[in-house]
């Protein structure tokens, strides 16, 4: 492999050349990842009615059809990124996963929506893990937490781009053409991704690095022996459950409960997710950064602490009856504190191997994760809502939402055992170990 002379040396304190560059088309990637997964939630009541389908049914869409592959298959798919090129591997997702989300437009059956999800579930397992590893690469550990923060801004951002784009779309002409459109837009950014990004030189050549000791079997064998690791991630993946439940389900909720029109609740939501979540991503990888220089526990602890905050604040805002200026304020509060924890928690998971591995533990965590977030989350409040609907009528989302809310406490709980291990568990990056 041929080597960059400006590349910062593997460890370095310093920035490498161009990480601000590869770092935002990481987050562009990782904005039309999201794009993708929530412009399914605003089209929700359009696509019920011409597929003629039940809340339950359609939690599977969002839920079950994607995570089935999304979840396994991220583990091989960071395993070829350790092996190969990450950005190849990132650039290709992209277009797979964009490919399916244009087919989801011409959609005519339950079933083949559910084939052409599990589509986009595929591509989008070979986007997250191996990104992860990719700006492990271009930034130092002291940078690390804010540059992984940063990259997950394309949560927010993603959620609250599609959520807009959903709406004013399917207003404007239907909620196909809303798929389609989004999706070649995302063909169209793979080969300016392959373009602008490369991986940095490794210390061996690329074909070498998977040996023995990071083969994938290893490295799952060394991560089960870390309680800090199943901590986190269960704790991660019953988070994400209640998560992508609300992410799936709250345009619904406004729609039915509060009775907002397909563009008001687009406003409404798009609005809490791009402050809120923005506003949360950003202080927690500040803080993190800041605090897990004296205590790695902090790391753990940040998260935990706004968990057990968000649940209380989403039900308030939920149960009470309010005007929807001041459910709004209130919502800002749990919006902005249930996505603090990707970046402490992300880059945890980072320091639980050495670099060679990374993308191989990123996608073990997030196979995790993504098999209870999003496999059980939508789901479960479609059932639900269908459970409760004799009883509650259109509120029935509205309670199913709220009931899962315990999610979030269990969550909080579970992080700060972990933070009793993370120090024990912690793998320093060469630059900390010899400091």
């Amino acid at each position: 492999m041929s080597t960059s002379p400006s590349a910062a040396p593997v460890g370095s304190e310093q920035t490498a050349p161009r990480a601000n560059i590869v770092l935002g088309m990481l987050l562009l990637v990782y904005i039309f990842n999201f794009l993708d997964r929530q412009i399914l939630g605003i089209l929700a009541q359009p696509i019920k009615d011409d597929l003629n389908l039940t809340d339950e049914q359609f939690g599977y869409l969002g839920g079950t059809a994607f995570a089935i592959l999304y979840s396994v298959l991220g583990v091989p798919l960071s395993v070829l990124a350790d092996r190969t090129r990450r950005s190849w591997v990132i650039g290709g997702a992209l277009a797979f996963w964009s490919g399916f989300t244009a087919l989801c437009g011409t959609v005519t059956s339950f079933w083949q929506f559910f084939i052409y999800r599990m589509g986009v579930a595929i591509g989008e397992a070979g986007g997250v893990a191996p990104s992860h590893a990719l700006i492990s690469e271009y930034f130092p550990p002291s940078k690390r937490s804010r540059a992984l923060a940063i990259f997950s801004l394309g949560v927010p951002v993603g959620l609250a781009a599609g959520t807009l784009a959903g709406a004013y779309i399917a207003e404007l002409i239907d909620w196909r053409f809303a798929f389609i459109s989004m999706g070649l837009a995302g063909v169209a950014l793979a080969p300016i991704f392959l373009l602008l990004v490369r991986d940095l030189p490794r210390k061996e050549p690329v074909a070498k690095v998977q040996s023995s000791e990071n083969s994938m079997g290893n490295v799952l064998r060394l991560l089960s022996k870390k309680p800090s690791f199943w901590l986190m991630a269960v704790a991660a993946g019953l988070s994400s459950l209640t998560g992508y439940g609300l992410a799936l389900w709250t345009p619904s909720i406004m729609i039915r409960s509060y009775g907002l029109t397909l563009i008001e609740t687009g406003q409404f939501f798009a609005s809490l997710l791009l402050i809120g979540g923005a506003g949360g991503m950003i202080l927690g990888g500040w803080l993190a950064d800041k605090l897990g220089k004296s205590d790695v526990r902090w790391y753990l602890w940040l998260p935990a602490i706004a968990w057990l905050i968000t649940a209380p604040t989403f039900a308030a805002a939920f149960m009470l009856e309010l005007p929807l200026w001041a459910m709004w304020l209130i919502l800002l509060i749990p919006n902005g504190l249930n996505t603090l924890w990707l970046g402490p928690v992300l880059n945890s998971v980072q320091h639980l191997v050495k670099a060679s591995s990374r993308a191989t533990a990123s996608g073990a965590f997030l196979m995790i994760n993504n098999l209870i977030g999003l496999g059980i989350g939508p789901p479960l409040m479609g059932a639900l809502s269908d459970y409760f609907k004799s009883s509650y009528g259109d509120d029935s989302l509205r309670f199913a939402a709220v009931l899962c809310l315990i999610f979030y406490v269990i969550a909080g709980g579970l992080l700060i055992i972990g933070a009793r291990y993370i120090g024990r568990d912690w793998v320093a990056d060469e630059v900390e170990a010899t400091a």
